[in-house]
C-alpha cells in the first residue's frame, strides 16, 4: 500500500470511529503544514514574537481542521487546513495584544487619511496624496508601512464567516475558490502592481524577496506594496 492510500485509510478509519490515535497520525504527518506556515507568518513578525507560541497555536489549528474536515467534499486537506492554521496562528497574536499602540495608532491614521481623500477626490489617492493629508513626506509613509506590515497579519480573514468558509487568502492552490467574493472584488480595484503583489504572494506563494526580484525593486518596499495594499482591500470589506 503507497502513502497516500496508507493516508486515506486512516483518514477514512478516523471519521469512522474518532479514534484518537488515528488522529495522532494525521496530526504527525501533516505537521510540516504548520512549520511552513509559521514560516510565512513568522517572516512578518517583529523578533520578539516566541516561535514556539506560533507552533502551538498552528498545532491547535491543525487538530481543529483534522476534526472538522469532511471527506465527501472533494478538497484537498492541504487547501482546507491551511487558511485553519494560519487563522489559529493570528488569533494566538491577537489575543496576546502583540501590536505596540503606536502601530494601531499609524494603522488607524492610514486608513482615515485614505478615506477622507477618496470621498473628497471621489478615486484612490496615491500615495503622495495620503502622505501630504497626514503632513508627512511620502518616505515617511512608506516607513511608516513598513513598520505596520505584520500588523496586517489576517486582515482577509472573512468576519462573520461559518466554519466551512476559508478563513483567509493563504494556501490557496492557484485559483481562488472558496475565497470571500468581497475579498477578490477589492483585489481587482486596486491598480495593477498592487494587484501583481498580492497575486504573487498568494496565489504563486512568492516570498517578498522573491517579488522583489520580479519587480525589481527592494524587499522593504515589496513589503510597503503589500500592507498599503492590504490596508486598503481590509477598508473596502468594512467599509
Amino acid at each position: 500500500m503507497d502513502v497516500d492510500s496508507d493516508v486515506a485509510d486512516v483518514w477514512r478509519r478516523f471519521k469512522a470511529t474518532g479514534d484518537r490515535h488515528l488522529r495522532d497520525r494525521l496530526v504527525v504527518h501533516y505537521s510540516p503544514l504548520v512549520k511552513y506556515v509559521v514560516g510565512r507568518v513568522r517572516a512578518g513578525l517583529p523578533a520578539s514574537v516566541d516561535q514556539d507560541d506560533l507552533i502551538s497555536d498552528g498545532m491547535m489549528g491543525l487538530l481543529d481542521a483534522i476534526d472538522k474536515f469532511d471527506l465527501d467534499r472533494g478538497l484537498l486537506f492541504q487547501t482546507y487546513a491551511v487558511p485553519r492554521v494560519r487563522g489559529a496562528i493570528v488569533d494566538g497574536l491577537r489575543s496576546s495584544d502583540w501590536v505596540p499602540r503606536l502601530v494601531r495608532e499609524k494603522l488607524r491614521d492610514i486608513n482615515l487619511a485614505t478615506a477622507t481623500l477618496e470621498q473628497r477626490l471621489h478615486r484612490r489617492p496615491h500615495e503622495s496624496e495620503v502622505a501630504d493629508e497626514l503632513g508627512i513626506e511620502v518616505k515617511e509613509l512608506r516607513k511608516w508601512y513598513s513598520q505596520s506590515s505584520y500588523a496586517t497579519l489576517g486582515s482577509f480573514d472573512s468576519e462573520g464567516a461559518d466554519d466551512e468558509g476559508l478563513r483567509a487568502t493563504e494556501g490557496l492552490p492557484g485559483e481562488p475558490e472558496g475565497l470571500p467574493a468581497g475579498v477578490l472584488t477589492a483585489i481587482r480595484d486596486l491598480p495593477e502592481r498592487d494587484q501583481i503583489v498580492m497575486a504573487l504572494y498568494y496565489w504563486e506563494r512568492l516570498s517578498l524577496a522573491e517579488i522583489g526580484q520580479v519587480l525589481a525593486v527592494s524587499e522593504s518596499r515589496v513589503s510597503q506594496l503589500m500592507t498599503r495594499a492590504t490596508l486598503e482591500v481590509r477598508r473596502r470589506l468594512v467599509a
